[in-house]
């Protein structure tokens, strides 16, 4: 289980585009875009905004505009933010040991950052849950003791010029249009189809923008499986200043065993593509992507037939004014083999489909927000006792969250 720049904008507008993108991923670059754009109108009524790029949030939630900073003893300025929610859920068929109802924290992170120099990093602490649509329920003692630990991303980056620079640490995937703690995401919930991506990796990045391309590769983990047997890339190309098109994917170069919470032995031996568009015009913001993957045959680690899913998903969001905005996330997604060929298993048993629909008003009022959601799963062609339900042989799941909080 499981993250862009125009010949028309001006050189600081692409920086900070290409930065979100190679960060953060594809998603990024258009909040970096749109901040970009909008931001002389904000200007002559407001001081502008210092607010930092990274983490990358696609909105409707925004960073705090002013953050607290600092200089160290060599006189760098560091910046230190954070985010603080909790949560309540009551859903439907859950899959046991998961519950029907639960109030959890869904973030208690920190963030400090060196931004400019030839020298920067970037280090996140803290807890965190990892609420999926159509997953049992990862709550913040399990998504922090049993996926990325309480140091979930933490890179340092040699930036010598604006166009080029080199990671290497944790780092959040290049693969997708969803990241992957709640706050950073138009939904609660991330969706179907981020559940065959991976969500962070540990590994090395090199970023390079020409003109309106930003290019992205990395060599790392994949599913955080401590092999480094993935190369991962994005290409985003920002049309105007209000589209742009990202091509991402990667794939493992070798057989790797290992199997855990974070790392599903499948979808860390497949390969996976996406092709992204954004929309990005207030008040609109829209993004619809198509995902392909493919897990070989493999008899050394039991998949009898190869499987692949294919998949398609809109997410968008309408800002009704400064505080008030609504978000929405369709997804369908369909997986390949049988029981009797030998596939793997990529999602309610082999040849089975799903499609969801999410709905999440928000409201944010300076640091502080609160938003309700949504969400229905409907799964078709299930194998018995791999869906919903106590028995597994329900074909629905339907959830109602809450979540709050401050973003520091």
């Amino acid at each position: 289980m499981k993250r862009a720049l125009s010949g028309k904008l001006p050189v600081s507008g692409a920086i900070v585009a290409l930065a979100a993108a190679s960060q953060f991923g594809p998603g990024a670059a258009a909040w970096a875009q749109q901040a970009q754009t909008t931001a002389p109108a904000a200007e002559a009524a407001a001081p502008a905004s210092t607010a930092m790029t990274t983490p990358s949030m696609t909105g409707p939630l925004v960073a705090n505009p002013n953050p607290w900073s600092f200089e160290d003893a060599f006189g760098d300025k560091l910046y230190l933010t954070g985010v603080i929610s909790g949560l309540g859920m009551v859903q439907s068929n859950p899959v046991p040991p998961d519950k029907m109802s639960r109030a959890d924290l869904s973030n208690g992170q920190f963030m400090l950052q060196k931004t400019e120099g030839l020298f920067q990093f970037y280090v996140q602490v803290g807890g965190y849950a990892l609420p999926a649509v159509g997953a049992p329920y990862i709550s913040v003692k399990r998504g922090t003791g049993d996926f990325f630990d309480p140091v979930p991303v933490a890179y340092g980056k040699i930036a010598p010029t604006d166009e080029f620079s080199f990671q290497f640490g944790k780092l959040p995937t290049l693969i997708g249009a969803e990241y992957t703690f709640t706050f950073q995401n138009m939904n609660i919930e991330r969706g179907l189809l981020w559940n065959q991506e991976p969500a962070i990796s540990r590994g090395i990045q090199g970023n390079y923008t020409l003109g309106p391309v930003a290019f992205s590769v990395s060599l790392n983990d994949g599913f955080y499986s401590e092999h480094y047997d993935w190369i991962t890339g994005s290409a985003a190309w920002t049309i105007d200043k209000i589209n742009t098109l990202t091509v991402a994917g990667g794939g493992n170069f070798s057989t790797t065993f290992k199997s855990t919470l974070a790392t599903p032995i499948a979808q860390n031996n497949s390969d996976i593509i996406n092709l992204i568009y954004t929309y990005s015009n207030a008040p609109w913001t829209i993004t619809p992507y198509f995902q392909y993957t493919n897990v070989g045959k493999s008899a050394t680690l039991g998949f009898g037939h190869d499987a692949s899913t294919y998949g398609g998903a809109i997410l968008a969001s309408y800002a009704v004014n400064d505080n008030v905005s609504v978000a929405g996330r369709a997804e369908y997604i369909s997986s390949s083999g049988s029981i009797k060929n030998g596939s793997p298993n990529l999602l309610y048993g082999p040849g089975s489909n799903a499609w969801s629909v999410t709905f999440t008003p928000t409201y944010q009022e300076g640091i502080w927000f609160v938003r309700e959601e949504l969400s229905y799963v409907l799964a078709d062609s299930t194998t018995p006792g791999l869906a919903f339900g106590r028995s597994g042989n329900r074909k629905s799941q339907a959830r109602v969250m809450i979540e709050g909080g401050i973003l520091f």
